[in-house]
């Protein structure tokens, strides 16, 4: 098996394990779209019960979204990881009935530290957010690989 196959495989597996037991994802149907090393692609429709006073999508539910793709991205090399820090920029509202979609992308990965981009968008294309993690590792995998 090619180490690019070996590598997809791990993260797949990965990111089942993970959401098997991410209960916040299942309470809120975020879908895991897809998961590749480095990447992750998660989903949201936005109900009634995710607005706020102003009828448009409460920015921690936006948030989640994002910090859900961030977290499945930086965890799908299967080293534990976990966030040191992020930021948002909320850019246009979200609305009932929305498709909310995070695509996660790894931008840098030195030692134990890493930078993800967050990209969140709507059914047509609209960006409604983006928003930036950093990583840290930290001890532990989350699936157990052959010879462990």
């Amino acid at each position: 098996m090619s180490p690019a196959r070996k590598a997809q495989e791990l993260a797949e597996a990965v990111g089942r394990e993970m959401y098997a037991k991410d209960r916040t994802s299942q309470f809120l149907r975020i879908a895991l779209d897809e998961i590749r090393p480095g990447y992750a692609r998660m989903s949201l429709h936005v109900t009634e019960h995710m607005v706020n006073g102003h009828g448009m999508c409460h920015g921690g539910f936006i948030f989640t979204l994002a910090d859900s793709a961030f977290a499945y991205s930086c965890n799908s090399h299967n080293h534990n990881a976990v966030a040191s820090g992020c930021t948002i920029d909320f850019l246009a509202p979200a609305h009932v009935g929305d498709l909310l979609t995070a695509v996660a992308e790894e931008r840098t990965l030195a030692g134990r530290s890493g930078i993800y981009d967050i990209d969140v968008r709507n059914q047509d294309g609209k960006r409604i957010a983006v928003f930036r993690g950093k990583s840290h590792r930290i001890p532990g995998e989350t699936v157990k690989t052959q010879g462990e």
